[in-house]
Formats: C-alpha cells, sequence, structure tokens
C-alpha cells in the first residue's frame, strides 16, 4: 500500500491537547460521528430557504462558527447572509425540521465580521454532536465540491447532478460521486492480553489500534490480515465486526474489527510503527480520545477480558 494513505494507528487525533483517558468517556463514543437522531438526509435544495436554516460554510477545511471560544455555534442563513458569506449551497437534509446546508467559500475568503473560522477537530467536545456530526456531513461535500470541479477523464467542467448527489462532466457525460475511502481497524487480542502500537506522529506514551485503507480488489477481512502483517508482522485470524465510524478527514470510512493471535513475533514496520507491544487488559497505556472508534473499540474488549 502506498505509505501517504496509511492510517498506521487506529484514528487518533493525534494532539496532546484532545487526549482523554478517562474510562468513564466511553458511552460517548457511540454517539459521535453518527447519523443524528432526527436527521433525514436530502439533496435537493429548495427555491427558498428559511432565515432559520443552519449554514454549514466551509474555507478549506475550517467552518465558519458563531457564538463563543467556549460555546461555538453553527449560523443561521440569517447570521450567514448578514456576515456576507458568498459561496455555492449544497442541501444536507434537515435536522429536526431545519434546514442543513452547507456551504463552499472561496480558499482565501476572510474572517467575516461576527463568526470565525475553525477546524472540526478543535470544535470536539464543544460543538453539540448531532451540529457536530452535520458539520463532518458537510465537510465532506463541500469537498467533493472543491475537488471535483473538472472532469477527471477529460477536463471540461462539471455540473451538479439535479437528480442525485453526483458531479456529471459538461462536455463527455462522465459521472462522479462524493468519495468515501474505506479503512480497516484491528485490534489484535492474545488471551487477555491486546496488542496496541504507537505512530511516530501520537503524542508521547499513546497507543492505539491498527488501522490501514482497504485496497482495490480487497474485502475488509483481506485487509486486515494483510495490514496487521505489514505493520507489526504477525498473523491473525477469528475476525468479529465491531462497528464502524463516519471519518471526516477528510472522507474515511472506519470499519472496526477485533481479531485474535494467531502465530509469528511482533516485527515493526520502521516507517509506519514507532513501537507495537502487548498490554495486559487491566494495565491499558495512555488511549486515543473518546471522539474516536478505536477508544470505544479497546475499552469494550479490554472489559470483556476483564470480566
Amino acid at each position: 500500500m502506498e505509505r501517504s494513505r496509511k492510517f498506521r494507528t487506529g484514528a487518533c487525533v493525534g494532539t496532546t491537547k484532545l487526549r482523554c483517558d478517562r474510562r468513564d468517556c466511553a458511552p460517548r463514543i457511540a454517539e459521535r460521528m453518527h447519523t443524528p437522531a432526527g436527521f433525514i438526509p436530502g439533496h435537493a435544495l429548495p427555491s427558498i430557504l428559511p432565515a432559520e436554516a443552519r449554514i454549514f460554510a466551509f474555507r478549506e477545511a475550517k467552518l465558519a462558527v458563531a457564538g463563543t471560544d467556549a460555546a461555538p455555534a453553527v449560523p443561521t442563513l440569517a447570521e450567514a447572509t448578514a456576515a456576507g458569506l458568498s459561496g455555492p449551497h449544497f442541501m444536507l437534509g434537515t435536522l429536526d425540521g431545519v434546514p442543513c446546508v452547507a456551504q463552499t467559500l472561496a480558499d482565501d475568503a476572510p474572517e467575516p465580521p461576527g463568526l470565525r473560522f475553525a477546524g472540526l477537530r478543535a470544535l470536539f467536545f464543544l460543538l453539540p454532536e448531532p451540529l457536530l456530526a452535520t458539520a463532518a456531513r458537510a465537510f465532506q461535500i463541500v469537498e467533493f465540491d472543491r475537488t471535483h470541479r473538472h472532469c477527471g477523464r477529460c477536463g471540461a467542467a462539471t455540473r451538479d447532478k439535479p437528480d442525485e448527489r453526483a458531479k456529471q462532466c459538461s462536455a463527455c457525460g462522465h459521472v462522479v460521486f462524493p468519495r468515501v475511502s474505506p479503512a480497516m481497524m484491528a485490534l489484535v487480542t492474545r488471551g487477555r492480553e491486546i496488542l496496541l502500537a504507537r505512530a511516530h506522529r501520537f503524542p508521547p506514551g499513546m497507543f492505539s489500534a491498527l488501522a490501514g485503507f482497504v485496497e482495490p480488489g480487497e474485502t475488509i477481512e483481506d485487509c486486515i490480515v494483510r495490514e496487521v502483517r505489514e505493520e507489526v508482522g504477525i498473523e491473525v485470524g477469528r475476525l468479529a465486526y465491531f462497528a464502524s465510524q463516519s471519518w471526516s478527514f477528510p472522507h474515511s470510512l472506519m470499519i472496526a474489527f477485533t481479531a485474535e493471535y494467531a502465530g509469528g513475533e511482533i516485527r515493526c514496520d520502521d516507517a509506519e510503527i514507532a513501537e507495537a507491544r502487548w498490554f495486559r487488559a487491566d494495565a491499558m497505556p495512555p488511549l486515543p480520545p473518546s471522539v474516536s472508534i478505536a477508544r470505544r473499540l479497546i475499552d469494550e474488549t479490554a472489559a470483556r477480558l476483564r470480566a
């Protein structure tokens, strides 16, 4: 697998500031980065949007937010219009009956009066979860718009298809859909031990599960066996699906499994893995924050092994 596409280890935000080692965070993970209750998706933009519609406007990877640093908010259409936000709109759907709309801003758009730009990671644990999940969805749509303005086949300009979430070439008719990149996450167990690894980019002492992108022609199960072998040199079997999570950085779908050790000695791929070790289920190291599915995977597996 090409190195630039590897996760190296489970989707950790990779910042000390957001690290969370509290075991009581685990129940909250299932609610993060999933379609919110009360959200109804849709792609057809109404001819008239109400003033209370929520506008998820992105300048590159940063969202325009209102409110305070401690209590950020997604601006309404009325607030976005007053602030002078300009760019194409893309219908996301409705959240509790309120229309939610993504907006692509120019890469050099100035910071609007009364609003500020913030990355999604900076909004973890601050923006209410339904809005955070919707913002993550909006970012993927905006990123699709930003990166597919021209046809990959002939180079002509693309246009939005009116009947579905897609872009169509204005010259040759080639159709492309928003990119979603599936990636496996694997937590390997050996008796009451769990294999965890550290990527070079992780904060000191933090470990997580193994992860990597699916290659063309692979099943998720194929990917798990290959990635674990490539990254830490061991064989695994008895794979069991755990859960999945949308991870909008920029367009991943994390698909988490547990696996049982089937042989071999740890031999780290030094280009990818700084360290990999077996840990007792009752002696976990610092782990990723609770926003990541990696934390839920580790916490629930360790609890099962301790029982």
